[in-house]
């Protein structure tokens, strides 16, 4: 019930933010017209490109359904767009769903019964499917067939129902939930990494392309340093710059037009947005840098405590900017760097 609402939270925050890695229905749909469509087009992941690659190959020279694929990582690296690649290379049907839309082991068996031959079954934040429904997962994927159960009670019976095979790719931003008994019977795991800022570059150039707006290439490289290592950032602020560019510029995404939209939109340099700021902001100024407790620091941001360590915090403490100690959160050198104030010694003095 936590994590469901720590997901309800982070979905809320993020349709109000232009730099939280999580997506609504529209942004899904703003996003659909940019993804790569093969995995020859797919930006980044080195590594994970080349494995998954070998694993489609092979299970195309087979000419049999690939293994069941695992794909773990931060909300906005890809995986969906991974999902849709593998179905679109293996020239198979995607069946999407998710585990909080999967509630009940019928729900599952509904899914799993209609599936096609080779078909691919997408299960987006896999680690929120309900306990029943995993249990039945754990057969199909293995044994390719589930027991439909028919009556209650005592006169309750199993038919055995076999299932054409198919491929299950999971995705999931928690892949610590995800129990051992799960996480074993995918044949191919990989981890999302965030993207490096020349990868971020081309993401963009190729995004631009497909919009039809010109990039300078400064643009580029200043849009790539603001995107929290996320293409998807990367995406929503290419969007934004081009609104800007077109409504008050001269239809060109040149670096004035990128530093002009991201200064409307309040995003500083280093990709921080106002919530950032005033986290960083009350650590610093109003708590001397630390420690202070989640729900005071919230209080003082005028945000709720799970916005604000779902949301804000897993940035700061990635960028070193914040750190997480069992007194509460402190605030490190570059939080007050960044803010332009001077480094306090922990006596009381200034760092030399």
């Amino acid at each position: 019930m936590a994590d469901e609402h720590e997901e309800l939270v982070t979905e809320r925050f993020a349709a109000e933010s232009l730099v939280q890695s999580g997506a609504d229905d529209l942004e899904r749909a703003a996003e659909a017209a940019l993804r790569p469509r093969r995995l020859e087009e797919f930006v980044g992941q080195r590594v994970v490109r080349d494995q998954l690659s070998l694993v489609l190959d092979a299970a195309r020279n087979r000419g049999k359904a690939p293994d069941h694929v695992l794909l773990s990582g931060p909300p906005g690296l890809g995986k969906t767009t991974l999902a849709m690649i593998i179905a679109a290379e293996m020239g198979a049907p995607l069946r999407v769903t998710s585990g909080p839309a999967i509630q009940h082991a019928g729900d599952l068996a509904a899914v799993l019964s209609s599936l096609e031959e080779g078909e691919v079954l997408f299960l987006d934040e896999i680690h929120r499917l309900a306990r029943p429904a995993e249990e039945l997962l754990y057969m199909a994927m293995e044994d390719f067939r589930v027991d439909v159960i028919v009556g209650k009670g005592a006169g309750a019976s199993a038919i055995p129902l076999t299932l054409p095979p198919f491929t299950v790719v999971g995705a999931t931003t928690r892949a610590g939930l995800l129990p051992a008994p799960l996480r074993d019977r995918f044949g191919f795991t990989a981890h999302l990494d965030f993207y490096a800022a020349d990868e971020l570059e081309r993401v963009l150039v190729r995004s631009a392309g497909l919009l039809g707006v010109p990039l300078d290439p400064a643009a580029a490289a200043e849009l790539a340093s603001r995107s929290r290592g996320t293409p998807r950032i990367a995406n929503r602020l290419l969007r934004r710059v081009r609104d800007w560019a077109e409504v008050r510029g001269d239809g060109t995404l040149s670096l004035v037009a990128a530093r002009s939209a991201l200064d409307v939109y309040e995003v500083d340099g280093l990709g921080l947005d106002r919530l950032d700021r005033a986290v960083l902001t009350a650590l610093c100024t109003r708590f001397g840098g630390g420690p202070v407790g989640l729900t005071t620091l919230a209080v003082a941001v005028g945000e709720e405590p799970e916005t604000v360590e779902t949301v804000a915090e897993p940035f700061l403490v990635r960028e070193g900017l914040v750190g997480r100690t069992p007194r509460g959160r402190v605030a490190l050198p570059a939080a007050w760097t960044h803010l332009g104030l001077e480094v306090p010694h922990p006596s009381g003095t200034l760092f030399g």
